[in-house]
């Protein structure tokens, strides 16, 4: 199988280098077939990364989903966020997150510092 790589300019350049590397999913690490794939893979993240960067989440979004996603309340981030009223302000937008607090979402919960600091 002989594979021309090139640079993706367009959308359909894109579409291409997509459906090739479905084709070469299952390439076996160090073979010919498993270098193209890697630079494909390559070709395809940088392209997207120009062409459909993604913001960092909102921090209090963030905080509510990691929440969703361990199933806690409100009252199980108190401690983690300096009591009851602060999780209060810090949710209703009155209060900023601290260094402190982002560290503590961080450590506690597994929150990426990107999604904790605003932008």
């Amino acid at each position: 199988m002989r594979i021309k790589i090139q640079p993706i300019y367009s959308k359909e350049d894109h579409d291409k280098a997509l459906d090739l590397i479905d084709r070469l999913w299952d390439a076996k690490l160090g073979t010919a077939q498993g270098d193209v794939l890697d630079i494909l893979v390559t070709l395809v993240e940088a392209y997207e990364n120009k062409h459909y960067s993604m913001l960092p989440p909102d921090p209090i979004e963030a905080i509510k989903f990691r929440m969703g996603q361990m199933g806690l309340e409100k009252s199980d981030i108190a401690g983690i966020l300096g009591g009851g009223n602060r999780v209060s302000e810090i949710f209703h937008r009155k209060r900023n997150l601290s260094l402190k607090m982002i560290r503590n979402l961080h450590d506690k919960l597994n929150i990426p510092f990107e999604s904790l600091i605003p932008v």
